[in-house]
């Protein structure tokens, strides 16, 4: 009797020795089959360990620069029309027949859950400006993952391709962006730094673009550009931090040694010009023919390409011994070339917007 009940023992340990070793290998399958990672809104989102396919709300741009377009299988109609002031469509022309998943642009991200639900992504990217990503994940029953869309050098450019390349498994790429851009601003920095005060010009830059496109009275304090190089811009007194459109009586009264204007916006700068040419020729830049090129980058969210390249073109001005280095052409290709992919400075050149002296009236 004892033999038959050591038996049975042993048998109930051997069967539940089992059953614990495959509720482990399960929880183990598991947990090799998804991630967890923190979005930029904090979330905690529970992805694929292996992502093939990408839809994207408004970070294509950020996509590519990791190198990962080839998974995205659908966007905004931002995405399907290539423009040069979104330089990110021009080296993708394959976006011109992506599926559209949803609608952007300066109204903000509208998501087309049946697109969505249809085309079945493996994981969303929705930029951190859509705060509805947790109802969207729950609509769709796809993982939502939001990411910050980043300006020139303002801290959020790291933590948005590092989490993109956790999801991606693209950590090397992330890596490499973050350095090159590490070291475009510190390079900037440290051939400005020590200018005293008294030698450097005062600049304003104007005909920027904003909720639409603006004259020579759109302009912008904190300017990526100049900020990045220590410049004296003198928008910079009025405290605003963001683009505004301001008096151009006060832009007489700054009256400031360098002008930068945006050349796709020259109609509207030599309209105004036209029926004001007193105004514009008692500016000292324009008299002294200091009027130069600053090339719009914010469309569709900023494209840090083209404000890089116009912070080493505004360097190449403002302070020319510091920067005397630089082709902006070579600099500018290098630029787009690392982030994009190809060498893009021709196509502005070709469209009359390459970097260089401006003429108002013409």
């Amino acid at each position: 009797m004892k033999k038959v009940v050591a038996v049975l023992l042993s048998l109930m340990m051997i069967v539940t020795f089992a059953g614990c070793t495959n509720t482990k290998a399960e929880t183990t399958e598991s947990e090799t089959t998804t991630k967890v990672v923190t979005d930029s809104l904090g979330r905690q989102v529970e992805v694929p360990a292996e992502i093939d396919s990408v839809g994207s709300l408004g970070i294509m741009r950020l996509l590519t620069y990791m190198d990962a377009v080839d998974l995205v299988k659908g966007g905004t109609d931002m995405d399907n029309v290539q423009v040069l002031t979104r330089p990110y469509t021009l080296v993708n022309p394959n976006f011109a027949t992506m599926a559209q998943i949803g609608q952007g642009g300066a109204g903000g991200i509208v998501p087309f859950d049946e697109e969505i639900i249809k085309l079945a992504p493996d994981v969303i990217f929705v930029v951190s400006d859509y705060t509805q990503a947790d109802e969207l994940q729950a609509k769709t029953g796809i993982p939502v993952v939001t990411v910050a869309s980043p300006g020139l050098f303002d801290g959020k450019m790291s933590a948005s391709m590092d989490i993109i390349g956790q999801v991606l498994g693209k950590e090397d790429r992330a890596k490499e962006v973050n350095a090159f851009m590490d070291a475009a601003q510190k390079d900037l920095n440290d051939r400005t730094k020590d200018i005293p005060d008294a030698s450097r010009p005062t600049v304003y830059n104007g005909g920027l673009n904003f909720k639409g496109k603006h004259g020579f009275d759109g302009t912008s304090g904190n300017y990526g550009p100049f900020v990045a190089i220590n410049a004296n811009n003198v928008v910079d007194q009025t405290g605003q931090k963001t683009a505004f459109t301001v008096d151009l009586e006060q832009v007489l009264v700054w009256n400031p040694d360098i002008i930068f204007l945006n050349p796709e916006n020259m109609d509207l700068v030599n309209e105004q010009y036209t029926q004001n040419p007193d105004f514009f020729n008692s500016l000292s830049a324009v008299n002294n023919k200091k009027v130069y090129t600053q090339l719009a980058y914010n469309n569709n969210y900023t494209n840090i390409e083209i404000a890089l390249a116009d912070a080493y073109y505004a360097g190449t001005v403002i302070y020319p011994d510091q920067f005397k280095d630089i082709n902006i052409e070579k600099k500018s290709n290098e630029i787009f070339k690392f982030l994009l992919g190809e060498e893009l400075y021709s196509k502005y050149v070709d469209a009359g917007q390459g970097f260089g002296l401006l003429t108002l009236g013409k």
